[in-house]
């Protein structure tokens, strides 16, 4: 079917999130309550969407409505469709008020407590009525996802080499090493030099090594000949991480932007112990095919100009 004036003019927004939510609900009825419709009302949008392109979009099972492949061609476009004249909207919003908007930012844990509150308050300075939503606790498979499915607009994490698919755009900041840290109180934050294998025995809270950051930790301890500590609390949470090293005995690893961002105001301190560094890219990520919005374009710019300076003291 040709994509022609006559395919455009019969084409209507209406029939194509009533499709949506069709293939979401399951049923014509579910979909009629969803969207305050009459249920012969949305048996005839699908109805005339199936003449308009000459195809079944969906089947009739005992379980209900099911959609065809051409169904779910077809609505998986339509999100992108809503997704890009939401966007519009909200780039007039900013255009016209360029205090206004919404972000939807995605990152991990050491981005949340680091990074991306460091951005956010640069541009609420200056733009106080944008909101942003954080998301954080993800894998990056699950973020990824997050992104494709227009829930995200930006995902910030550490790359550590993994394959990204065609969609996605990676943008490199900085190189991200690791540092090892204690709380404020600890005897040993007095020190002026200290060696890794001084202290290796001491309680400890680490990433799970499962994850990928604890897979990063264990090889920074090998790499500076040591094993990973036994006297071990293990968990992917930084308010943890926090409470512990506020009782001034147990030491961790934190990546040096979050370090640089964050350590003075919640009482942590920076060991001075010579380590092999192992670095790991920190990056934004985004949807290819994507326009991004003015905020989207603002938050990069400011990751970009914070990654410079980490660039620049290291």
């Amino acid at each position: 079917m040709p994509w022609d004036r006559r395919l455009k003019r019969r084409l209507k927004l209406r029939d194509l999130e009533i499709l949506m939510a069709v293939v979401e609900a399951g049923s014509m009825g579910k979909a009629a309550q969803q969207l305050h419709l009459f249920q012969p009302a949305v048996s005839k949008a699908i109805a005339d969407l199936e003449h308009t392109l000459g195809v079944r979009l969906v089947d009739r099972t005992q379980r209900g409505i099911e959609p065809t492949p051409y169904g779910l061609a077809l609505s998986k476009r339509g999100e992108a469709v809503f997704d890009e004249l939401k966007s519009g909207i909200q780039d007039i919003e900013f255009l016209s008020d360029p205090t206004a908007g919404e972000l939807r930012i995605g990152g991990s844990d050491p981005m949340v407590a680091g990074l991306i509150p460091a951005i956010i308050d640069r541009i609420s300075r200056h733009h106080p009525r944008v909101a942003f939503r954080v998301i954080h606790g993800g894998s990056d498979p699950q973020m990824f996802q997050a992104l494709r499915q227009r829930d995200l607009d930006i995902f910030v994490s550490r790359m550590s080499g993994q394959a990204i698919d065609d969609d996605l755009n990676v943008e490199i900041l900085f190189n991200e090493p690791l540092l090892i840290a204690t709380g404020q109180q600890n005897p040993w934050a007095r020190r002026r030099r200290i060696e890794l294998r001084q202290i290796v025995d001491e309680p400890w809270v680490l990433p799970r090594p499962e994850t990928l950051v604890g897979s990063l930790v264990a090889n920074m301890f090998r790499a500076n000949g040591c094993e990973l500590p036994r006297n071990t609390v293990l968990g992917n949470s930084m308010l943890l991480n926090h409470a512990l090293l506020a009782t001034g005995r147990y030491f961790t690893v934190y990546s040096k932007s979050f370090l640089q961002l964050s350590a003075k105001t919640l009482g942590i301190k920076v060991l001075p112990i010579r380590l092999k560094v192992l670095s790991t890219p920190a990056a934004v990520v985004t949807l290819k095919n994507r326009t991004a919005s003015p905020i989207a374009k603002l938050f990069v710019a400011h990751a970009r100009e914070i990654g410079r300076s980490f660039s620049k003291a290291t």
